[in-house]
């Protein structure tokens, strides 16, 4: 409506002057009045001159209202009372338009606020930073964490840690790492992971970090406790019985009631209990010995040589291998790869020496189970990340050893050495990845293998 009354506003002022005109060119050539025709030339070019000055005026506004949103000038206010009506209504608009944007702002600089006030009070390192390591964006708790008031460049912080800056460009998206630093005598183990977005054109990665050193040294120690429980259980199973068969032969063949000790006359009873008391320290001595062995080769697991392989392989490998024990038990054993190509790259070797352990344990858990079933699956998921889940329909774990399960020499089998689990997680662990498990007593466990 306001448009159409401009219109015919513009229309009426042009026919107008073109009356004007007529009148002009009849007074000069007809009625020959000079003077009259004078006086309507002015009279025309005023007329011309107030058009251009309305349309101009018209467009003034327009543009004046399309710079205030480019430049986000939310302080101008549109009036048109001098332009009549027409106008007023577009003017209303406009100021309507100018209130819903500075509303907007006013919301996002409260969002803003807030953000900040969240990013700068929580406990958490916050940097930011652009590919060529100028310093966006950093919060209070990296301030305090890296003992750095002021940081502009990411070069900054070799003051605290060297390297720093080298391994902080080269995190990606996804990246998390592990590092010591030292700062006013302090040790500080920062767990830090990167993420990367894309602002302004530019390209941003975000680092957050914190301190676990705390946490780090309470589960270290909780860790060592539980393997000293176990170390002494297993020393003192096979010390105990020695000291005493020790202490049988040298009452059997040591005489102490005279002044030097001389050796007893024995018959061949004590000959006898003698040979076995001595055997019996000979095997429990070797299986000492065999229990070192195996923490020692515990600790002694080789860098994965990490190979572009299908996961498939590793399945067929496994399945071959056990394939005895398998059919043997009536074993139901399925393997499947989504897509079937589906590729790793991994070391070949400890990855089936992490499967062919997992099957071991799953063949134990079914053994016993008339429709016993076994089940291999290859899979990435939301993440992208490669999954490997080893399933069994078996006899399960109790609730109760559950978080045990992955302990050196922790076993709830007859026969092992518990160390298979506590292998594998190792091994896991050297392929950057984890190994976990979910059970249901008399239902059956899925150990699954995240890359």
């Amino acid at each position: 409506m306001v448009f159409k009354r401009f219109y015919l506003i513009i229309i009426t002022r042009i026919l107008l002057i073109a009356a004007s005109i007529f009148l002009f060119f009849y007074l000069l050539t007809i009625a020959r009045h000079e003077v009259s025709s004078i006086i309507l030339a002015v009279v025309i070019a005023f007329q011309v001159y107030l058009l251009i000055l309305y349309v101009n005026r018209t467009n003034y506004k327009l543009s004046q209202f399309f710079d205030s949103i480019r430049y986000a000038d939310f302080s101008t206010t549109f009036s048109d009372k001098n332009m009549g009506k027409s106008f007023e209504k577009m003017s209303k608009s406009f100021n309507e338009v100018m209130e819903e944007f500075k509303k907007n702002r006013a919301e996002k600089e409260e969002h803003y606020n807030y953000l900040q006030t969240v990013v700068q009070h929580i406990n958490i390192g916050i940097i930011c930073f652009d590919s060529t390591g100028r310093i966006d964006m950093y919060n209070n708790a990296a301030k305090r964490l890296l003992r750095k008031n002021i940081i502009r460049n990411i070069n900054d912080l070799g003051s605290v840690k060297q390297d720093l800056p080298e391994t902080m460009m080269k995190l990606k998206a996804g990246d998390k790492m592990l590092i010591k630093i030292f700062t006013e005598d302090e040790i500080k183990q920062l767990s830090m992971y990167a993420t990367e977005f894309r602002m302004r054109g530019e390209e941003f990665v975000l680092v957050a970090f914190h301190d676990i050193h705390a946490e780090l040294e309470e589960k270290e120690i909780e860790s060592w406790q539980k393997l000293i429980r176990v170390l002494t259980h297993e020393i003192m199973n096979s010390i105990t019985p020695i000291s005493s068969l020790a202490a049988t032969i040298h009452e059997l063949m040591i005489d102490d009631t005279e002044p030097k000790h001389k050796i007893r006359k024995i018959d061949e009873e004590d000959i006898e209990n003698v040979e076995n008391a001595l055997m019996t320290i000979k095997r429990r001595s070797e299986g000492l010995l065999n229990f070192v062995d195996i923490y020692r080769n515990l600790t002694r697991i080789p860098q994965p040589n990490f190979r572009y392989f299908p996961i498939k392989s590793a399945f067929e490998r496994a399945e071959q291998l056990l394939k005895p024990k398998i059919d043997k038990l009536n074993i139901t054993c399925n393997c499947k790869v989504y897509p079937d190509e589906l590729m790793l790259t991994a070391d070949p070797d400890l990855l089936d020496q992490v499967i062919i352990n997992l099957v071991l344990n799953a063949i134990d858990a079914v053994k016993n189970n008339d429709s016993a079933e076994i089940s291999l699956i290859a899979y990435n998921n939301q993440n992208n990340r490669t999954l490997i889940e080893v399933a069994d329909n078996g006899t399960g774990i109790k609730p109760d050893i559950v978080d045990k399960i992955f302990m050196p020499f922790f076993t709830s089998k007859k026969e092992g050495s518990g160390i298979g689990l506590s292998l594998s997680r190792q091994i896991m662990s050297l392929h950057k990845g984890s190994i976990s498990v979910k059970s249901k007593p008399d239902e059956g466990t899925v150990f699954t293998l995240t890359f």
